[in-house]
């Protein structure tokens, strides 16, 4: 297979500045003339093996970071947007690209600029209040502005991450839990454990714990309040960074960061990712080594992009019953819908059939990307008689060339094209002519409606 050209000259444009050199000086010590630089910065060429190299041992810079920038995920999330039936002509997906490669500030101001649409026009069909205020600005949902840091971030936040390992280094071999108590004591809070509903309550001085929770949950509880009392300085200075735009979207990013370094402490980088190598990404065995959950364990696998000691780039996603996306993340070239639910014909959605067990499943997206995926249904019990179970599914999932290093690919006839199942990203932007299972037509095709015939679908979708 063709080993695909790459483009980046927005990293270059980037690395270029953060090392205050002209075009020239640049171009001198990467060993290119300055036409040559000029056109990869511009995306008129691709960046050569001879520069990767000088990049490598000329500036010490990491090359995997010039195929795991934002251009992918900017190209799925304009995509998105421009199915919206707002813009009857959306540009071609080859202007998309061009457009996230060569100017991603240009694309990110485009994305936050039909974010606040769709939040007036969401406001409006509510009739909601706000609209008769002064400061009716609109502006991007909370939630979804937390969701983008992340998302942008790669979702590894590098300062909390090795302070989690810290903390988890210096309490040994011991049972963390017992470190997270006394780390807490110091400070001077009183940890107590309760028969409460309420998983944890801290009042300025004693933290509550019901011990209804799993051993894992009651871990990673205790481990979130001592990232919010022992590292508050580290998470406020991050979060001054991310220059959030509204005070509810900072607090949510607060609790985002304590819950990352808490399931960092629980699962440390460098000890979490040899033990995935070495038991072949079991996720049992992982849950079962670290006293997690298989949902924490999932999470934590697609968060391994460290710099110099990355793991395997997985994607991983939450859904609930509704098929509704309450978690997302992907550090390869599959993006989720923004907005709507996951493509019906993906795994994910048939765990529910199948609580407790693990399907898989070779998956083909449009651009004939080819993916392994695992899924698997994940209960959340309330504790006792009578409290609610909330109940998700939960997909984790890598490029088919690295479906060897998953012990769950063993037996899978993944050099079979006729084994890989279509699935896409969302019907608006999906081209597939063929599928069953279509919610709406696709943008970008023509329709071909016909009363006297009624197939799956009641029209035909035109190649």
């Amino acid at each position: 297979m063709a080993r695909e050209k790459l483009y980046a000259g927005a990293k270059l444009r980037e690395l270029r500045g953060r090392l205050k050199l002209t075009q020239k000086d640049f171009a001198a010590k990467l060993g290119v003339s300055l036409p040559y630089l000029n056109q990869m910065e511009n995306n008129n060429r691709p960046v050569s093996a001879s520069v990767v190299l000088g990049l490598a041992q000329e500036f010490g810079f990491d090359v995997t970071e010039l195929s795991t920038g934002d251009s992918a995920r900017l190209v799925a999330d304009m995509q998105e947007a421009l199915a919206d039936p707002v813009f009857p002509d959306a540009p071609s997906l080859s202007d998309i690209r061009l457009a996230a490669s060569n100017a991603p500030a240009l694309a990110r101001a485009f994305l936050e600029l039909h974010r606040a649409y769709r939040q007036s026009n969401e406001r409006l069909a509510s009739l909601d209040e706000a609209l008769g205020r002064d400061d009716a600005r609109p502006v991007p949902s909370p939630w979804e502005e937390v969701r983008d840091f992340f998302h942008y971030c790669n979702n590894y936040i590098d300062a909390v991450d090795h302070a989690a390992e810290s903390f988890a280094t210096q309490s040994g071999h011991r049972d963390i839990r017992l470190s997270a108590v006394e780390a807490l004591h110091r400070h001077g809070i009183k940890v107590t454990f309760e028969d409460t509903d309420v998983i944890r309550r801290f009042d300025g001085e004693t933290l509550t714990i019901s011990n209804h929770v799993p051993l894992g949950t009651l871990r990673f509880q205790l481990l979130l309040q001592v990232a919010l009392i022992t590292r508050g300085d580290l998470i406020e200075a991050t979060l001054d960074l991310a220059r959030f735009q509204s005070d509810a979207a900072r607090d949510i990013a607060k609790i985002g960061l304590a819950n990352y370094f808490a399931g960092a402490a629980l699962m440390p980088y460098q000890e979490f990712h040899r033990a995935a190598q070495d038991v072949r990404h079991d996720l049992q065995r992982l849950s079962d080594m670290f006293g997690a959950s298989i949902e924490q364990v999932a999470h934590r696998l697609s968060t391994l992009q460290r710099p110099g000691l990355s793991g395997i780039p997985f994607f991983f996603v939450r859904v609930d019953q509704a098929g509704t996306i309450t978690k997302r993340h992907s550090a390869t070239t599959l993006q989720f819908a923004r907005f709507g639910g996951a493509c019906p014909l993906w795994n994910v959605h048939m765990a529910f059939e199948t609580p407790g067990r693990f399907l898989r499943q070779l998956a083909e997206t449009p651009d004939g990307r080819r993916y392994f995926c695992l899924a698997r249904a994940v209960s959340k019990q309330g504790g006792h008689w009578g409290a609610p179970t909330r109940r998700y599914a939960i997909g984790l999932g890598c490029e088919v060339n690295h479906a060897g290093a998953l012990v769950y690919a063993d037996n899978m006839d993944i050099t079979n094209p006729q084994a890989f199942e279509p699935i896409g990203i969302s019907c608006r932007i999906c081209e597939r002519v063929n599928c069953h299972q279509r919610s709406v037509p696709p943008l970008e095709r023509q329709l071909d409606v016909d009363p006297n015939i009624r197939e799956v679908l009641p029209y035909r979708v035109a190649r």
